[in-house]
């Protein structure tokens, strides 16, 4: 009986820590000249530590886009995934958005 209430009690404390959750990031595709590959920025918002003030962070992800969806302008949704190559841990998950460009 109390193994039963341990497990119940870890799977909620999992649950809570975001233990086997994936993160999904919204950026912009700067790049799509690879073959299944995006590359998507991603901007964040970081409070400088001495000066307080408001920074823009941005980081560069490559993505696996299986279908060729994704254009270069377009905003998206990816979310992380196994290793698919040396660079690639992030998949595309939706388009949010197309550019105006095209």
């Amino acid at each position: 009986m109390a193994q039963t209430s341990n497990a119940a009690n870890a799977a909620t404390t999992e649950a809570e820590a975001g233990v086997g959750r994936k993160r999904i990031l919204q950026g912009i595709v700067v790049s799509d000249k690879m073959q299944k590959t995006i590359v998507v920025k991603v901007d964040r918002r970081v409070k400088h530590g001495q000066y307080q003030k408001y920074l823009t962070v941005s980081t560069k992800y490559k993505a696996h886009d299986e279908k060729r969806d994704a254009k270069v302008g377009d905003k998206v949704e990816i979310v992380e995934s196994r290793p698919i190559s040396r660079d690639k841990r992030w998949a595309l998950r939706r388009v949010l958005e197309r550019s105006k460009l095209q």
